[in-house]
């Protein structure tokens, strides 16, 4: 943090490895249709696979967080991006449903040591600028996920559940930069000390008001994640029941989903920054609901361009919503990043597991007529406080 070079070089090593992380994650869920026919699943299945991996991640991330707010681990990270491997190589070999849900657990425990962490490291090498240091990071996750189904679609679907095993090349790529971000982490302990001891805590709030918000900020990510697991799970199968798209069109259409909530995660930072982070919570989750409730009701093109329109919007607000929440608990940074990027995994696993449950007993079609309200909730950012007043 001494100069902006090195601030830079590490915002940018953090979010490659988000992009590496994201990426096999992203596989999962891109390699559905496969297993689907492979190992025989029904939607409740596959939504159970989803829970899995998601729970797994949720209910650790808070913990890790904790964890290392009290005992810093610079090297955590490298060896969460190992586990991640590990489950990647039982993943592509996996000749059982048990097995798969055994390497979902396994990616998901990659992912509950590294999101915590790196967005630590993230705010450490912020300069100040926590919206822009997020959205760097996070955009490198956004990426990795939007091409996890392209790839799927040139190298998994022609090659099969094993050339997933390719894909471990890409953690221990992560492995080796991680490693070097460690040796950063390490040398500024002793800072990152200092500006903890010195954060106020609850922003001058009581603690019934930051109580309250947070209450807000998990409705909000619960109405985000629980519309984004519509997508990741069972988007395919949407466009594919609905309009009669092969496996892999579908997984084109899904990446750019996926693409466009990629470019709306950087935009959704710096603009927090500088408008404050309340207004675009407020924009990001009610704006896109037009747009989900038009959705269920057009053809094939016209959801393309929609969904592109939903991902920009709604990605753009959980970069504010994270730095919004790591200002209502000061010094806490570790347990409220791991709080949320775990609400963020366990909102949509238990999104993809009741969705699918739903889609089992009506039809996929019937999932997207429910998940268009869910936008609605987005109301719930008015009774949050103006953070960004007094120093506006």
């Amino acid at each position: 943090m001494s100069t902006e070079k090195t601030t830079f070089r590490i915002l940018l090593a953090i979010s490659f490895c988000h992009m590496l992380n994201d990426l096999n994650q992203s596989l999962i869920t891109a390699v559905y249709p496969i297993l689907k026919e492979t190992f025989h699943l029904d939607f409740s299945h596959i939504g159970l696979i989803t829970l899995t991996f998601q729970a797994t991640a949720s209910l650790l991330q808070p913990v890790v967080g904790t964890l290392t707010d009290r005992s810093p681990k610079p090297f955590s990270l490298a060896m969460g991006m190992g586990c991640t491997l590990m489950g990647l190589l039982l993943w592509s070999f996996a000749p059982t449903y048990s097995l798969l849900l055994l390497a979902a657990a396994m990616i998901g425990m990659g992912s509950a040591v590294f999101h915590p962490e790196s967005a630590r490291v993230a705010r450490m090498a912020s300069g100040g600028r926590h919206g822009l240091a997020q959205s760097i990071f996070q955009v490198g996750g956004n990426a990795g996920t939007a091409m996890g189904p392209l790839l799927a679609a040139f190298v998994v679907v022609p090659g099969g559940q094993r050339s997933v095993a390719w894909f471990s090349l890409a953690a221990m790529t992560g492995i080796v930069v991680l490693s070097r971000v460690g040796v950063w982490y390490k040398a500024h302990l002793a800072e990152r000390a200092k500006k903890a001891s010195s954060a106020k805590p609850g922003n001058g709030l009581p603690p019934g008001r930051v109580a309250m918000s947070i209450a807000i900020l998990v409705a909000l990510v619960f109405s985000k994640y629980f519309y984004i697991a519509s997508i990741s799970s069972y988007y395919t199968f949407y466009l594919i029941g609905k309009f009669g798209v092969g496996v892999r069109d579908a997984q084109l259409y899904l990446f750019l989903f996926l693409g466009a909530a990629s470019v709306g995660t950087f935009f959704g930072g710096p603009v927090g920054d500088r408008i404050g982070r309340r207004y675009v919570i407020w924009g990001s989750i009610l704006g896109v609901l037009p747009f989900t409730l038009l959705l269920p009701h057009v053809g094939l093109k016209m959801t393309a361009v929609l969904t592109m329109i939903i991902g920009l919007i709604l990605s753009s607000a959980f970069s504010s919503i994270l730095v919004y929440a790591q200002e209502l608990l000061p010094g806490r940074i570790g347990m409220v990043s791991g709080l949320f990027f775990g609400l963020a995994f366990g909102m949509g696993g238990i999104g993809a597991a009741v969705l699918g449950r739903l889609a089992d007993a009506t039809s996929v079609f019937f999932v997207y007529d429910v998940c268009a309200f869910l936008p609605a909730i987005g109301l719930l950012t008015a009774f949050l406080p103006d953070l960004d007043k007094d120093r506006r």
